[in-house]
């Protein structure tokens, strides 16, 4: 099959993050076994999804992974031309549907090569690692990556992330941690603001907390001009509460999103929002005592990615791309657990990331064509040495 017909039995799976991905991972599974591959699966607790991974080649150390994921984001509400979960070839080169480009074109231009991979006599193993929940916070990759180091004897040394970069190496990305937050208040007349605890004022506050936050590390001079913008945001996507003008409100809800730089503790950012939500606790329950601010994460922390300027990874990238010159984004990826198990992580693949998550989502042939040239100096360059 070509990569082209791949993809479009790819796309056709309408897997969103948080659904059950086990009809496109048992479709992969079954394709890839058909090439002799040994498939290892990697189920949720609940066995209603599944993560996959596989070796091609020598049980020897120093191989590289392909990792990409299986799910995609919603296409409700969202302007279609065509049907989302249809490949659509048109006229000016665009193959067009949900997924095409995040990232089910990376998945496609693997399996396309898989052939070539098993025919290959390679010195050095290539390993498939496709993960479940990525667009929900990367919810699969740890479990997978575990498995992986506990199956194989060897080590892999690098890792490719496929996500679409129109095959410019990344080297860096920001972490992401979203963090829900309900503020529970008492109810009252609005003339009895100070002795009543508005919900929405304290929630209002934790805006500016995070507004605050942000600034006093610009300020403090945590900046990376790789970045953009150069600093760690924090940044209230959501927030509502209230019934009435008149009326106390007793309830409020926001939700935060904070993407910090790789020298940026994110874990000690979460626990200094926590910390200042049990100070307006401590502060506010002698006027209510049952004021109380519940703080929940959305998702774990998606950890950051920051590969050394001088790392192997991105002379392996320029050998099978031509590029050289890496980035970095502040988007976030499952690039920065495989980083943080030990491998050389990078983030390379077709297509273009200014049509991830909108309607109308396509990659273009060309870069499906690139794509597929990539993975197969990939093999030619494992053939040889690395």
């Amino acid at each position: 099959m070509t990569a082209q017909e791949i993809l479009a039995k790819l796309v056709s799976f309408s897997v969103l993050g948080g659904e059950s991905n086990l009809k496109i991972i048992n479709w992969l599974k079954d394709y890839i076994e058909s090439f002799g591959v040994e498939i290892y699966l990697v189920p949720n607790k609940t066995n209603t999804k599944a993560s996959l991974h596989c070796r091609i080649g020598p049980a020897v150390d120093g191989g590289v992974i392909l990792s990409g994921h299986t799910d995609v984001v919603p296409v409700k509400e969202q302007p279609w031309n065509t049907n989302p979960f249809e490949l659509v070839e048109k006229p000016d080169g665009n193959l067009y549907a949900r997924g095409s480009c995040d990232m089910k074109g990376f998945l496609a231009c693997c399996l396309a090569v898989l052939p070539k991979m098993v025919k290959t006599k390679l010195k050095k193993p290539i390993y498939f690692a496709f993960t479940y929940d990525e667009e929900v916070g990367c919810l699969g990759a740890p479990s997978l990556i575990n498995h992986i180091k506990k199956t194989y004897s060897e080590k892999p040394k690098y890792a490719i992330i496929g996500e679409a970069s129109m095959l410019q190496p990344i080297i860096g990305q920001k972490s992401i941690h979203i963090i829900d937050i309900t503020v529970n208040g008492s109810q009252g007349h609005s003339s009895r603001i100070k002795q009543e605890v508005s919900a929405v004022h304290e929630a209002a506050r934790i805006v500016m907390w995070a507004e605050e936050k942000m600034n006093s590390l610009i300020n403090s001079g945590s900046i990376d001009s790789r970045f953009e913008p150069p600093h760690s945001s924090l940044h209230t996507g959501i927030i509502n509460g209230g019934i009435a003008p008149n009326i106390i409100a007793n309830k409020a809800f926001l939700s935060l999103d904070i993407r910090c730089l790789p020298q940026d503790d994110a874990n000690q950012m979460y626990q200094d929002l926590k910390n200042y939500c049990k100070s307006r606790e401590k502060a506010l329950n002698p006027i209510f005592s049952s004021f109380r601010i519940d703080v929940v994460e959305n998702h774990p922390i998606v950890p950051s990615l920051n590969t050394n300027e001088n790392s192997d990874v991105i002379n392996l990238i320029g050998k099978i791309t031509g590029n050289y010159n890496w980035t970095t984004v502040s988007y976030a990826s499952e690039a920065g657990h495989f980083a943080n198990a030990g491998f050389e992580s990078i983030i390379c693949g077709p297509g273009s990331i200014a049509q991830a998550h909108r309607a109308n989502e396509y990659i273009s042939k060309n870069q499906l064509k690139k794509g597929v040239e990539m993975i197969k100096n990939l093999v030619k360059h494992l053939k040889t040495s690395i």
